[in-house]
């Protein structure tokens, strides 16, 4: 029985360990996300970084250690995987949204489809979440009339239609113009305000600076360095942390 209470992390990760075939990408991987905290997560390529929150919704499985969601264990083969992507939303780098389907068809699909909740409400929920990223005038565009900044933020609307507990972010700028980061930065942004718990894995630091509680840094599958932004960017202590922290800022 799930008798998770706000006092304990919505998100508990511990000691998580990940390969494919012979590569081990997670090495024992521990942290905590407390309900309304906002985590970034940084570190080179490879680090392990998008497997880690890949595991939190089951995309990928874990060899050993337990990841919990609001105290339900992911790893359970009984898991009710639709149950847990109803808590826990993702937004991936690309916007995998339908090219077919207009911007407000693309973020009702899955509420009507997969929940069956009632088409009328979900278009006006969708109505919302459009004007939430700052795209009223857009619900009959269709992905090739949107920027790729403009896509993200469909994509972002889509998840929260789904009415998340949690957000996952994978480098979900890595892929836009220098032009269009930003209003997608400023969307995510407008979320941790209104409390939504998230968890980005980011290569944008300045953005980190501005709105994590909570910046963890992985290398080679392990987490070397963790600390609130104001110390983590200025009093870093690990090599490796400042060596990275070096070539980016």
């Amino acid at each position: 029985m799930n008798t998770w209470t706000e006092k304990e992390p919505i998100l508990s990760i511990k000691d998580v360990h990940k390969s494919f075939g012979e590569l081990e990408v997670l090495k024992g991987v521990t942290l905590d996300v407390m309900k309304g905290e906002v985590i970034c997560i940084i570190g080179p390529s490879g680090s392990g970084k998008s497997t880690l929150i890949r595991c939190v919704n089951a995309l990928n499985d874990i060899q050993k250690g337990s990841i919990k969601v609001e105290g339900v264990e992911v790893n359970d083969p009984k898991l009710d995987k639709l149950s847990l992507r109803r808590k826990v939303g993702m937004v991936f780098q690309q916007y995998n949204l339908f090219p077919h389907k207009t911007a407000i068809e693309n973020i009702m699909m899955a509420p009507i489809q997969v929940l069956k909740q009632d088409p009328k409400n979900v278009e006006d929920r969708a109505h919302t979440l459009i004007k939430k990223v700052r795209l009223q005038g857009k619900e009959n565009s269709f992905p090739g009339e949107l920027s790729g900044g403009q896509q993200q933020r469909i994509a972002i609307a889509r998840s929260l239609a789904m009415e998340p507990n949690i957000m996952l972010f994978d480098e979900i700028t890595a892929a836009l113009d220098p032009e269009t980061v930003k209003e997608v930065l400023v969307t995510i942004k407008d979320l941790a305000h209104d409390g939504m718990t998230c968890c980005l894995v980011t290569h944008e630091m300045g953005f980190a600076k501005e709105i994590a509680d909570h910046i963890y840094f992985t290398d080679r599958g392990v987490i070397v360095e963790h600390g609130p932004p104001k110390t983590f960017f200025t009093e870093a202590k690990d090599p490796r942390t400042k060596e990275f922290l070096s070539q980016i800022l």
